[in-house]
């Protein structure tokens, strides 16, 4: 079955292609890096062909975990064909991955992206003189308006029937001399001879690594290779690797001032970046940025919206058309009492399924708020901005801006964001990020967040932008203690971001995110948070007595409170030192949502506003209702991003470390927040 491999840079457009192609949904960002593993598609219109969407990379010399994938993929794996896309609002610096695809002996098709922002630009490409260049097949589409798509569609099943495509670069002669000899010495049966001798020349260690094992029959002598490489550096006064890269570029330079006739027209963009990314505007603006977003998906729009779901559908009921509408724990409770429904299984449905899922799911409609607004900013391309402004603090405390990456994706869920520390290249810095990209509020969390606002505060304002800035500054801090610990290595890399042009995003891919994010959230409350609201009811409602169960005369007298019981001294420092309290936070470390379904069971309540008034506020005060939420923030994760750090460390020890501090630092910081308020509340008398 053919394969094709579609490959470019990142942020050139290719999960967007991927998606047209092959009628998938995966997640499109405006920001380099989103892609961190292959996916693989299928042509609607020719279901034999297979699509494998591979991460973005610049060149063949792998760097990051990403580019690994790439590379191996077409070396190793060797599809049967290349799509390859090029950014064509950066055609000079794209081009430069093209032309070491065209050493792969692989047939080649070129497809270079953004006509439309060509256009805009006044900017006029030869496709036919790209094409006789390069000696294969280009085309020019534009991804994201559809534009030529269906054709490029129709050109790939001959694709992988194609010539392979010839290598297209050339060098200085005495660079050329060396690459023959070194291709000489390699052995008879060796492929891509061309490609392996410029990587040995460029002095690539996986390639040296791979022919001069001792084991492999046939190596070359590695000192006649590093004679040949000598007396080119020589003759041409450089590096091996800079000879390549020069004369590379040079060749690509005179190639675009033939083909491309650039126009004098200016991106809006410019201008907005001399305001975005000033040097002491730019701070105050992301700030004010990130308080509307938390403002509007969490104290106002979103709180009504809640508010509406959680009261109407899930509380007392609504009115409307001029009549009383019951909510469903009415409609519920009367269609029980008429089916003449045991006491138990009416208990386990009311306050089980009820008390716990309806709870959490009046919190949807902030939670889509949220996304979408992010989804929006990252789409037009101001928070690949935001890293570029962040690298400078970032740097204080031991990070970079690449760390923002994983940050950003953290805040729809954890595992994305501990994945997404793969395009890290330093592994000092990759492996801070993974540990502590976790602190700041993921959507399973928002939920409480809205839940402590609204409860405690009066759907205050600042709950939300609070428990945002409050997990940036656990991640600094984190990062800074961590750092100076000797199992972290020294020194950092530069940090070089391609700033993407700003893009209207549309609405498909706004729904896109928006829907899979929801999707996600929809599908863990209907498994993992139904499950556990099952085990939380049934364990609070019975008691181990006379060596079997019996029922519990009330919940202070079923298995769990016993078992919260003994763990609450454990956070009476920290202002919770409840069973109930307790318990939600155990359970917290299966999924976060469970915190709220907890509490849901234990207090009895669905709707916001029987929340509110009833049942926290006698819980809790102002003060411990924020150290419960602010530890809950900060502890460790759930289950599937611990599953996911110990496979991005690869380590048991690196994931306890990461555990221990993340818990601890949750801890300690919880416990400094409440006792310090106590101190002030007891100084001023209130």
């Amino acid at each position: 079955m053919p394969t094709i491999a579609l490959v470019g840079n990142p942020n050139s457009g290719k999960t967007t292609l991927f998606n047209a192609l092959t009628g998938s949904s995966q997640f499109v960002g405006n920001w380099p890096g989103v892609t961190v593993e292959k996916k693989e598609g299928r042509l609607p219109g020719c279901r034999d062909i297979i699509l494998l969407d591979l991460p973005g990379v610049y060149s063949l010399s792998p760097f990051s975990p990403e580019e690994r994938i790439t590379r191996e993929v077409l070396l190793y794996q060797r599809p049967d064909a290349i799509l390859n896309l090029v950014d064509g609002s950066n055609l000079e610096r794209n081009l430069y991955l093209t032309a070491q695809l065209l050493e792969l002996e692989l047939p080649v098709l070129v497809a270079v992206n953004f006509l439309d922002v060509l256009r805009t630009r006044g900017d006029a490409l030869d496709l036919t003189a790209l094409s006789q260049a390069f000696g294969c097949a280009v085309m020019g589409i534009s991804a994201l308006r559809g534009e030529r798509v269906a054709a490029l569609a129709a050109a790939l099943p001959a694709l992988a029937r194609a010539r392979p495509a010839t290598p297209w670069s050339r060098f200085a002669p005495p660079a050329e001399a060396a690459l023959d000899s070194i291709a000489m010495l390699l052995p008879q049966q060796r492929p891509l001879k061309r490609f392996a001798a410029v990587k040995l020349f460029e002095g690539d260690p996986f390639i040296q690594k791979e022919l001069f094992d001792a084991r492999a029959g046939g190596a070359p002598d590695p000192s006649s290779i590093a004679s040949a490489v000598s007396a080119a550096e020589t003759a041409l006064g450089d590096s091996g690797d800079s000879i390549v890269a020069g004369g590379r570029y040079d060749q690509i330079g005179r190639l675009c001032a033939r083909c491309l006739r650039k126009g004098r027209r200016k991106l809006p963009g410019t201008r907005l970046d001399a305001l975005l990314l000033n040097r002491w505007l730019a701070l105050p603006l992301f700030a004010l940025l990130m308080f509307l977003v938390y403002y509007i998906s969490v104290s106002t729009l979103g709180a009504w919206l809640a508010e509406m779901i959680g009261e109407g559908l899930f509380g007392k009921g609504i009115h409307a058309f001029g009549q009383d509408l019951p909510g469903v724990p009415a409609l519920l409770e009367e269609a029980l009492a008429r089916w003449r429904v045991s006491p138990w299984m009416r208990s386990l449905v009311l306050e089980g399924l009820l008390g716990g899922l309806g709870t959490l799911l009046g919190f949807v409609p902030q939670m889509v708020l949220l996304f979408l607004c992010l989804a929006f900013l990252e789409g037009c391309g101001y928070l690949s901005r935001i890293a570029f402004v962040l690298d400078r603090l970032f740097r204080r405390f031991g990070l970079s801006g690449r760390s923002f990456l994983p940050m950003l994706l953290a805040t729809g869920c954890g595992v994305p964001g501990i994945m997404a520390a793969r395009t890290i290249e330093n592994e000092r810095e990759r492996r801070l990020s993974i540990i502590t990209c976790t602190f700041l509020p993921c959507s399973a969390k928002l939920p409480l967040v809205a839940l402590i606002a609204g409860a405690l505060f009066g759907g205050a304002w600042w709950i939300a932008p609070s428990a945002y800035l409050c997990g940036m500054a656990a991640i600094l801090l984190s990062a800074a203690l961590l750092g100076r610990l000797k199992i972290f290595p020294r020194g950092g890399a530069p940090f070089v971001l391609e700033l993407p042009p700003y893009r209207l995003p549309s609405p498909g891919n706004l729904w896109r995110s928006v829907r899979e994010r929801t999707a996600s959230f929809l599908k863990k409350a209907g498994t993992v948070i139904l499950l556990s609201a099952l085990l939380v009811w049934f364990l609070s409602n019975v008691k181990w007595e006379a060596g079997g169960f019996r029922a519990a005369e009330g919940l202070s007298e079923g298995m769990l409170a016993r078992l919260g019981q003994w763990a609450a001294p454990l956070f009476a420092p920290l202002g919770f030192g409840t069973w109930q309290a307790a318990v939600a936070s155990f359970t917290g470390w299966i999924a976060k949502e469970n915190v709220v379904s907890t509490l849901g069971i234990f207090y009895g309540f669905s709707g916001a506003e029987g929340v509110t008034r009833k049942h926290l506020a006698a819980a809790f005060t102002p003060l411990s209702g924020y150290a419960f939420l602010l530890f809950n923030l900060l502890c460790s994760p759930c289950v599937a991003a611990i599953s996911a750090i110990r496979r991005e460390m690869g380590s048991r020890r690196w994931t306890l470390l990461a555990l221990v501090w993340q818990t601890g630092f949750a801890y300690l910081a919880t416990m400094t927040l409440y006792q310090v308020g106590r101190l002030i509340l007891h100084l001023t008398g209130t």
